[in-house]
């Protein structure tokens, strides 16, 4: 049987006023506040704090991205520099790694939904510096060009001609480069890097800007688009680096900063590089003497 309470509209808002003011009075946290504190606090948990409560390091896996990324067909496992990276920061924290398919441009999008706790293999610009934060360098990645044994160049003023055909693939920082170094030559942006390497293929082009590590794989897995060598005077290289979501507490970034320098003077960030091109079939001897990561 059910008991209703007797108490008029007016003793009731009377006698809940009363016991606001003594609670107030006592300093006693009510439970509206309360689940307003706790609401608070989840929305401002850090990214490391929820890594190691979830206990799972979600990352931008780049598919067909070698020598950073690379999947097996078979046994969807995934290796490459990136990855071992991801696990060794994994390992350090105890938890288990996630692997969320994405690309370079998709990677920023997915640390500003929170779909993501880390990208990797990204190159700082002041433009994703708005949105997103950005580790201290992995490693440098300078700027070469693959082309035909035909195509003499050296320096960037030997492709700073109008007679000269570029591919690049487009917004990547090979387009950067080559637009600023060589502004008088013909300068096609493609889609996709498959499309550079079919243009330089098919000979519509003379050459393509690659970064050192994308030019090597690149030639490895089709030597008939040409040789890859690096480009001079002056010698053009931008880092590489891990990137998160901005937040106010720095304890992600600080971590990251520390392990980037940590494995990084210790030589270890070069000998994954080293060993991600031998699974291309790169052996130490086919990188440029003049190449320093």
């Amino acid at each position: 049987m059910d008991h209703y309470n007797n108490d008029t509209p007016n003793q009731m808002s009377r006698r809940q006023l009363a016991k606001l003011a003594a609670a107030s009075a006592l300093g006693l946290s009510l439970p509206i506040a309360s689940a307003s504190a706790q609401s608070a606090s989840a929305e401002t948990e850090s990214t490391l704090a929820r890594v190691r409560r979830t206990k799972k390091l979600r990352i931008a896996a780049l598919v067909g991205e070698p020598p950073y990324f690379t999947r097996d067909p078979f046994t969807k496992e995934w290796s490459g520099a990136s990855v071992e990276m991801a696990k060794d920061i994994a390992k350090i924290l105890d938890v288990e790694l996630e692997y969320v398919d994405s690309t370079y441009g998709n990677s920023v999008i997915q640390l500003q939904t929170g779909k993501v706790d880390l990208a990797m293999a990204l190159t700082p610009t002041p433009q994703r510096a708005l949105s997103i934060g950005f580790s201290h360098p992995t490693y440098l990645h300078p700027y070469g060009i693959v082309a035909q044994e035909s195509v003499q160049a050296s320096k960037w003023a030997d492709l700073n001609k109008p007679e000269i055909r570029i591919a690049v693939d487009l917004g990547s920082t090979q387009e950067m480069a080559a637009r600023r170094y060589a502004p008088l030559a013909q300068i096609t942006a493609f889609a996709t890097r498959d499309e550079v390497m079919l243009a330089l293929q098919s000979k519509k082009v003379d050459c393509a800007v690659f970064a050192v590590l994308l030019g090597l794989t690149a030639v490895k897995k089709n030597p008939s688009i040409g040789k890859f060598s690096m480009l001079t005077d002056p010698i053009v290289g931008l880092t590489s680096n891990l990137a998160f979501a901005k937040e106010s507490n720095t304890d992600w970034r600080d971590f990251l900063n520390v392990w980037v320098d940590y494995n990084r003077d210790l030589g270890q960030i070069s000998g994954w590089i080293l060993d991600s091109l031998k699974l291309s079939g790169i052996e130490a001897s086919d990188i440029p003497s003049d190449v320093v990561f």
